[in-house]
């Protein structure tokens, strides 16, 4: 059978689409660690800035928009 003559799409990695979005300005951001368990020793201010999002270094920016084609 032939292709049909289109691109086939890429598969979104959706282990990936869980951790990672884009942003409004198209940074790839992700989720903070340490915000699981073990609270009670820290303070209020690290608990609400683990809550935030941050921006995925730069090195792995490429990599991550593979997984993720259509974010």
């Amino acid at each position: 059978m032939t292709d049909g003559g289109y691109m086939p799409k890429i598969k979104t990695n959706k282990s990936a689409a869980k951790r990672f979005h884009k942003s409004g300005t198209g940074k790839i951001m992700r989720n903070k660690a340490f915000k699981k368990h073990l609270l009670t020793h820290k303070s209020r201010k690290t608990k609400r800035n683990l809550g935030k999002k941050a921006e995925l270094f730069s090195g792995d920016v490429v990599r991550i928009k593979k997984l993720i084609p259509y974010a």
